[in-house]
C-alpha cells in the first residue's frame, strides 16, 4: 500500500494539473505557485513529475509550462467510452443520409487520428478508414480539425522533429511551419479539408466537436472520391458539404456539453 503522506502530493499534482487545464496558454512555475498557495520547491517538483510522465510540457525558451500529450490522451480516452459515441452514432447516421456520403468520427490519440464511429451510405466507397484505424494526425481532416484548436506548445510537442511527418501520397505538410500554416488557414475558415493526403483520388472534410472546457475532443468528416491532378483542381474547399459537417460537429458539441473556447 502506499503512504498516506503521498495522498497530500497526489492532491497538490492534481491540483497543477487542473490549473494547467484550465488556462489558454502556458503559464510559469511562478504562477501557479502563488495561485495555488504552494511553495516555490513543492511547485518545481510537481512539474517535474508532471513532465516526466508526459502530463504537462516545459517551454525552457519562455519558462513556462502547459498541458503534455499525456493529460490530452486521458480526456480523449474518457470521451471514446460509449457516451461519445453513442451520442454521435445516429447524428453521423443522419448526416450520411443527407449528404449520400461516408461519415466519420475520429479522435486524437496522441499524434494519430483513432477512428471510432462510420457510417456508410447505401453505395459505399471501399475506404481503408474502418473502425479502429489510425493515422497520422496531420494528414487527415479530421485530425487537422482538432490539432487546428490545440495550443501552439501541444501540437510542437506532437510533432517535434522532421521525421514526425509521414507523407502517404506525397502530398499533406511535411514539416512544423508548414502545418501551423494549414492550421491557422482551417481555423479561418472554420473547417479543414484534405485532398489525397491519405489515399489517392479521395478528399474529405472535416469539423471539431467541443468539449466543456472548450477543449477540441473529437472531429465529424466525410468522405467523399475527388482526382485531383492537372485537369483538376486539388485543394478545393468544399463549402456545401462543410456546411453539412459543420451542423453535425455543433449539434454534437452541443450534446456532450460542450461550447467552442
Amino acid at each position: 500500500m502506499g503512504r498516506s503522506s503521498d495522498v497530500p502530493a497526489l492532491r497538490r499534482g492534481l491540483a497543477v494539473l487542473r490549473l494547467l487545464a484550465a488556462k489558454a496558454e502556458p503559464v510559469t512555475a511562478a504562477s501557479v505557485a502563488r495561485e495555488l498557495g504552494l511553495p516555490r520547491s513543492t511547485t518545481y517538483h510537481l512539474l517535474s513529475e508532471l513532465v516526466a510522465a508526459g502530463f504537462a510540457t516545459h517551454l525552457p525558451d519562455q519558462r513556462r509550462y502547459g498541458l503534455g500529450v499525456a493529460a490530452f490522451e486521458v480526456g480523449s480516452a474518457y470521451l471514446r467510452h460509449d457516451p461519445l459515441e453513442a451520442l454521435a452514432r445516429p447524428l453521423l447516421r443522419e448526416l450520411t443520409a443527407r449528404v449520400e456520403l461516408t461519415a466519420h468520427l475520429g479522435v486524437l490519440h496522441g499524434a494519430e487520428t483513432l477512428y471510432l464511429v462510420r457510417e456508410q451510405p447505401k453505395w459505399p466507397l471501399g475506404l481503408v478508414t474502418e473502425i479502429g484505424v489510425r493515422l497520422p494526425a496531420h494528414l487527415p481532416a479530421s485530425g487537422r480539425a482538432i490539432l487546428a484548436h490545440l495550443p501552439s506548445p501541444q501540437v510542437r510537442a506532437l510533432f517535434p522533429r522532421a521525421g514526425s511527418f509521414v507523407r502517404r501520397t506525397g502530398r499533406g505538410p511535411s514539416d512544423l511551419p508548414g502545418l501551423r500554416r494549414l492550421l491557422a488557414a482551417q481555423r479561418r475558415r472554420g473547417w479543414a479539408v484534405e485532398d489525397g493526403y491519405v489515399t489517392e483520388g479521395f478528399a474529405s472534410v472535416a469539423a471539431p466537436v467541443f468539449g466543456p472546457t472548450g477543449t477540441p475532443i473529437a472531429a465529424v468528416s466525410v468522405t467523399f472520391r475527388h482526382e485531383c491532378d492537372r485537369e483538376r483542381e486539388c485543394g478545393q474547399d468544399w463549402p456545401e458539404q462543410a456546411a453539412e459537417v459543420r451542423a453535425s460537429a455543433a449539434e454534437l458539441t452541443a450534446r456532450v456539453g460542450g461550447h467552442a473556447a
